[in-house]
């Protein structure tokens, strides 16, 4: 038979409810797999119910997927994971490293230090086919389940202490709903019981998903991307956007912060010659006048010989950013560069198998998340 993920929520307590076992001890059991990364048997767990062992034992695994490498930037600030999942498939996943003292909070550093930001995947590859993103080149294979997107947070919190999660990995997150409303819900809550406001979901803007999010989840970040302020420019570059037309997605992502009262992420990549000139950044300021929202200027990053585009240069992402901001005052940032050398940049995550590096000392950065209130 197929074992089961013990991080998919649902169906482990389903069990126990099933078996007369209380689901609360599925925390505690949890909890015992994080603080022993070595643990390799249920019998090892203390103090569970006898129900518990034999069930545990027959329907579940600790891991169904395995941590095939971890291959670090020359900087040491990035460091890509490659997870193999039950069906033999591979996902990936991104740590990012960065200094909360780089970022500014009321006019004044923020206190802390390094921490970490991980990327996660929800699909094994993507439905969307965005032509700037290399997940997009692989097609759609399969949805991960609740307990395999968790457990990109359990192998890489193994590496590195994980405070923010991104939903910015392969896959698109919406389009997965079910199962990655479930795996926010186990981030969220013991042990792991990270904070909703350091988890930002990404859509292309499926609209119908949008419009339930905040109930389901209230509290967490939402980002879009946009990637353009004309819907003929979306559809060129994101197929996907003929199915969620611009002005509909506007109309949603209002409603959406009236009912949250939450500021939204705007993704827009640069794509040079395409979404880059002074009218675009002019169309997209006009197209935001009535949204609280924090725009991310995404530099393009190559993808070999697999895309036609190439990146902005920094003059006119300067400019871009320059129009966003004084003309429209509208918070705009520019995206940094991590990754690059090992394939684990925004719009990079294709899967290619290489062999694991080891982590020494790393540059930080500032996040956009320490940037963006």
């Amino acid at each position: 038979m197929a074992y089961k993920s013990v991080f998919d929520a649902s169906a482990i307590k389903s069990e126990f409810e099933s078996a007369g076992v209380n689901p609360n001890f599925v925390p505690i059991i949890w909890k015992h797999i994080l603080k022993n990364p070595n643990c390799c048997r249920w019998d090892e767990i203390p103090s569970l119910p006898s129900a518990a062992y034999s069930l545990l034992e027959s329907k579940f695994k600790i891991c169904t997927s395995t941590l095939h490498s971890a291959v670090n930037s020359s900087d040491q600030v990035t460091t890509k994971l490659i997870i193999k999942l039950k069906n033999g498939e591979f996902v990936e996943a991104v740590i990012m490293r960065y200094d909360s003292r780089l970022g500014i909070c009321d006019g004044k550093p923020r206190p802390g230090g390094i921490r970490s930001t991980l990327c996660v995947s929800s699909q094994v590859g993507c439905k969307m086919g965005c032509n700037f993103c290399a997940t997009g080149t692989m097609g759609f294979k399969n949805h991960l389940s609740s307990g395999e997107i968790v457990e990109q947070l359990v192998h890489a919190s193994r590496i590195s202490v994980i405070r923010n999660i991104v939903f910015m990995g392969m896959g698109e997150p919406l389009n997965n709903y079910s199962n990655v409303v479930e795996a926010i819900r186990v981030m969220t809550a013991p042990p792991f019981q990270l904070s909703p406001r350091k988890i930002t979901l990404s859509t292309v803007g499926i609209i119908h998903a949008i419009s339930k999010l905040h109930k389901d989840l209230p509290g967490i970040n939402l980002a879009v991307s946009l990637h353009a302020p004309l819907q003929e420019i979306r559809c060129q570059i994101m197929p996907a956007a003929r199915a969620f037309p611009l002005e509909k997605l506007m109309n949603t992502l209002r409603e959406y912060q009236t009912n949250s009262q939450q500021k939204i992420f705007i993704e827009y990549i640069m794509l040079d010659g395409v979404n880059d000139e002074e009218q675009h950044a002019h169309q997209l300021g006009k197209l935001l006048e009535n949204l609280e929202s924090v725009i991310n200027l995404i530099p393009f990053n190559p993808i070999g010989s697999l895309s036609s585009y190439k990146t902005s240069i920094d003059m006119k992402v300067t400019k871009f950013q320059k129009i966003l901001r004084g003309t429209y005052n509208i918070r705009t940032t520019v995206r940094k560069q991590m990754g690059q050398d090992i394939s684990g940049a925004c719009g990079q995550l294709v899967v290619n198998l290489a062999d694991k590096i080891s982590l020494n000392s790393a540059n930080l950065l500032p996040d956009i998340e320490d940037l963006r209130i």
